[in-house]
């Protein structure tokens, strides 16, 4: 059987934990942020996890993680 290719869009936003776990990080801080406040801002720094109805589709695109 040939090898299962790795989704590359998903490689670059997914980080699989040693628990099995899914982490991304937070979207909207990328531009237009004078708008938003700094607590807003500093609330979306750092990741989050994938939601548990998202990761059956996460898992298929990083086959091996």
């Amino acid at each position: 059987m040939p090898k299962m290719k790795t989704k590359s869009g998903a490689k670059k936003r997914f980080k699989v934990a040693a628990s099995g776990r899914i982490k991304r990080g937070s979207a909207f801080l990328r531009h237009i942020l004078t708008k938003k406040t700094t607590k807003r801002k500093r609330q979306l720094r750092g990741g989050t996890g994938v939601h548990e109805s998202d990761q059956h589709s996460v898992h298929k695109m990083l086959p091996y993680a």
